[in-house]
């Protein structure tokens, strides 16, 4: 028996002992994901002069799952709908006007695009999210470029945040297996 598997038989009858289910257990999991990954997303972003990693920590949260596949699936959604908001935050606010209309239009537009053309429902909340933080970078700064350069930052930190979320959980998933438990023959 291998190292990962006796910690983790071990932390079974552990939790078995206070009556934990297997819920609970990816709970805690969950949680040791988060921390580690939020520690992780936190201390980069810091270390390089990001004075405010929110987004990249909000969309780690957001990718993340005690379950590798879960985790997968999420991290597919979201960077797939942040690439057609940002295709159409950039898409709009390059060449247009900046107008009250413009941050309603790009919403509008991004849900249509992502309801009806990609169609991956996991996160396809984040494409007008995405599309709001491109389209309001560029009006609040009332530059094109300075709205470019702070939208592909943001962007850039959700693609980040996503990734260490992916990244911790299928690591956790191979150090700390979590199996259901097996039931007796014949019950069920």
């Amino acid at each position: 028996m291998n190292s990962q598997a006796s910690l983790s038989r071990a932390a079974e009858r552990s939790l078995d002992r206070l009556g934990l289910t297997v819920e609970h257990l990816l709970g805690l999991r969950f949680a040791i994901n988060v921390f580690i990954a939020a520690t992780i997303v936190w201390a980069t972003l810091r270390a390089i002069g990001d004075s405010n990693p929110i987004w990249a920590i909000a969309s780690m949260v957001a990718a993340s799952d005690p379950q590798p596949e879960e985790a997968r699936r999420m991290f597919r959604g979201r960077i797939i709908n942040v690439l057609v908001g940002c295709g159409v935050g950039f898409a709009l606010l390059l060449p247009g006007r900046q107008s009250d209309w413009l941050l309603p239009v790009a919403l509008a537009l991004t849900v249509l695009i992502s309801t009806y053309v990609v169609r991956i429902q996991a996160m396809w909340r984040q494409a007008p999210i995405t599309a709001a933080v491109v389209i309001a970078a560029g009006i609040t700064h009332g530059d094109k470029a300075a709205g470019i350069e702070s939208g592909l930052h943001r962007v850039a930190e959700v693609i980040y945040g996503c990734l260490m979320g992916l990244i911790v959980s299928w690591l956790m998933s191979k150090l700390w297996l979590v199996r259901p438990k097996e039931l007796p023959l014949g019950t069920q």
